[in-house]
């Protein structure tokens, strides 16, 4: 089946998966998160790429019910198919697959947040989930997920839990996965279900004694500044709390010191700059301060780093 990668560090590039790996995969998921045959589930994603076509392959394979709804930013605002055959009430969704910008959309409407919380698996991928985000989701109910993968591992191989007391910053691999990091400190992923081979990925992570690990950053995305090197994420992650709009924290090239923190903001630069001096560490420090009307992101949600880099 032809997919295509999300483009966060440059173009979508095609790829030819074989179908047996995916179906692996899927059980995988149905497994880890004891999905069984008639539970429903939600489709809210685009199927064309490989968020979307998992869902159908999960529903095929542990015999969901597979209920879908048009991709949006509000995928819980529009009715909800009934169950059965026009007698009882809305859908009861066991499984849903979003990304972070459809979960805090539905957070801001009464009615959407609790369909929200009545979903007794939610996973979300394709996109950092903020501290904001992540306070919001740990009094849920029910089990919240962030997933790690790509398309070259058909979907996630790893979930974590962002709600209730077994909230975690740390991953647990789905069964069967080996880990392990290089000597740059990136993950290293041996899946030998979904993916032919070990497959070097350009994540640095940590990993702990029990097999989990923690995403620091991707390595693309250290910046190199007067021989200092600074993860653009951590800086992001260190900012969210304080800047209301949309930003980036990109990188241009600079003749003394090789590369420099550029902060790339939908607002008020100044704001910004203010900001960043009273919460980040003085060697982190942005160079510029860039507006721009729109941050640019990939067709999946994430940020498009190497395009930013092109605007700046």
């Amino acid at each position: 089946m032809l997919v295509h990668t999300s483009g966060s560090t440059g173009k979508p590039k095609p790829m030819w998966v074989e179908k047996r790996r995916m179906e692996a995969s899927a059980r995988l998921t149905c497994d880890f998160l004891g999905l069984h045959e008639g539970d429903t589930a939600l489709l809210c994603m685009p199927l064309d790429f490989i968020a979307g076509k998992m869902m159908v392959v999960r529903s095929l394979v542990r015999g969901l019910r597979l209920i879908n709804v048009p991709p949006g930013g509000h995928p819980l605002g529009v009715p909800i198919p009934q169950q059965g055959d026009g007698g009882g009430g809305a859908a009861t969704i066991d499984f849903a697959a979003m990304v972070p910008l459809q979960v805090w959309n539905s957070l801001q409407v009464a009615d959407e947040r609790q369909r929200l919380m009545e979903i007794r698996h939610l996973i979300i991928g394709g996109g950092a989930i903020d501290d904001r985000l992540a306070a919001e989701l740990q009094t849920f109910p029910n089990a919240v997920w962030s997933t790690y993968g790509m398309t070259e591992t058909l979907s996630h191989i790893a979930l974590r839990r962002l709600s209730g007391p077994a909230a975690t910053n740390w991953y647990t691999p789905m069964a069967g996965v080996g880990l392990k990091l290089g000597a740059d400190s990136c993950l290293i992923i041996d899946a030998p279900a979904v993916h032919e081979g070990p497959l070097v990925t350009n994540d640095i992570a940590e990993l702990a004694p029990d097999g989990r690990f923690r995403i620091v950053g991707r390595k693309d995305n250290v910046i190199c500044s007067g021989g200092l090197k600074i993860q653009a994420e951590e800086v992001e992650r260190i900012l969210r709390p304080h800047l209301p709009e949309p930003f980036m924290i990109s990188k241009r090239r600079d003749e003394k010191f090789g590369e420099v923190v550029v902060l790339l903001t939908e607002g008020d630069p100044t704001a910004a700059q203010d900001v960043c001096r009273q919460v980040l560490p003085r060697y982190w420090l942005p160079r510029a301060y860039v507006h721009t009307a729109r941050i640019p992101l990939t067709a999946t949600g994430k940020p498009a780093r190497k395009e930013a880099e092109r605007l700046l």
